[in-house]
């Protein structure tokens, strides 16, 4: 009896200490808030924009549940469960689809995510300034460039009459051969100009991180007798490792939400059987097809989300197993 007394007793007493340490949090949260408040009022805006653009709008993500009408709107149409779903597991495009985009993703990321460290450790290495500023700024200046010009330079460039592969083949008397006609080099022409685009912008946070490492590392390496290289395997690569493996979890997650305007720009007849990937897929079926089927290409969309989530699930679990920083 004594010792049911003293635990019901201690009980309350460790729900009033967990109470006044809630209450002593607040308090000391808001005093905080009140204290930093501009930063806080800064940070208002970019939370408000991701409510409002990213989160909000996960409520329509339901009809794809539903047979989606203009008149029944997103809460009065008819539910239908998994149908959009399953029509698209057993449509004869549910693999060709799959395949394009996967393959079109790993490509791009099993070229462009080394690329820009390769490109970063390179100028970091880099000694005359003046030749640093013009790489970095010829390497940067392409990733301003809107997607609509960008396409628009590459089929000048590929252009079979005039552009600079025609004048090139014609010179050294090479056959002359249509490159968008040829499906085989489609994601090749792909994921090419889009590292020419982007690698530039893309090895500045790797740059970042190697301002940050200790000079006194290469200092005591240099004495040491260590050579370039062997400065830039043992000090610089896992000194931007960490943030390597961060970006490297998100583009897993990012390597199948490729985008539609790039590759539906540079679509023609001839390469579709290639080029159309889930997001051209979503884009015809729900805003360029005549019968809107919204149901539909919201199944397939968040078909496509679920799995850039497990894709970013298991890229952090297997980072974090060969101890590495993960993202949680």
């Amino acid at each position: 009896m004594g010792v049911m007394r003293s635990s019901e007793t201690v009980q309350p007493a460790i729900s009033v200490r967990s109470a006044t340490a809630n209450r002593g949090s607040l308090s000391h949260l808001l005093l905080q808030i009140r204290r930093r408040w501009q930063l806080y009022l800064l940070l208002a805006l970019p939370i408000a924009y991701i409510i409002t653009f990213a989160y909000i709008p996960m409520i329509g993500a339901q009809i794809a549940f539903r047979d989606y009408t203009v008149a029944g709107g997103v809460w009065g149409s008819e539910w239908v469960g998994f149908a959009h779903f399953e029509r698209f597991f057993n449509s004869y495009q549910f693999t060709r689809l799959i395949t394009n985009t996967i393959s079109l993703g790993i490509y791009l990321l099993a070229v462009g995510f080394p690329i820009p460290i390769i490109l970063a450790l390179s100028l970091h290495q880099v000694q005359a300034l003046w030749f640093k500023k013009l790489v970095q700024m010829v390497t940067y200046a392409p990733h301003f460039i809107s997607t609509v010009v960008m396409v628009g330079l590459i089929l000048q460039m590929l252009n079979p009459r005039f552009g600079i592969l025609a004048q090139l083949t014609t010179a050294l008397n090479l056959p002359q051969a249509n490159a968008m006609s040829r499906p085989e080099l489609y994601q090749s022409i792909y994921v090419w100009t889009d590292i020419w685009q982007h690698m530039g912008f893309s090895a500045i946070i790797y740059l970042a991180a190697l301002t940050n490492i200790d000079p006194a590392l290469h200092e005591a390496a240099v004495v040491d007798g260590a050579s370039r290289f062997q400065r830039i395997r043992h000090i610089d690569i896992p000194g931007i490792m960490p943030i390597a493996t961060m970006l490297l979890i998100l583009n897993f997650g990012n390597f199948i939400n490729i985008g539609f305007e790039k590759v539906l720009l540079l679509q023609n007849p001839v390469n579709t059987s290639v080029s159309e990937i889930l997001d051209t897929y979503v884009y015809k079926i729900g805003l360029a097809s005549p019968t809107l089927d919204f149901s539909y290409a919201t199944a397939i969309g968040l078909f496509k989300g679920v799995i850039a989530f497990l894709m970013v699930v298991v890229a952090n679990y297997a980072v974090k197993k060969m101890g590495q920083e993960s993202l949680w």
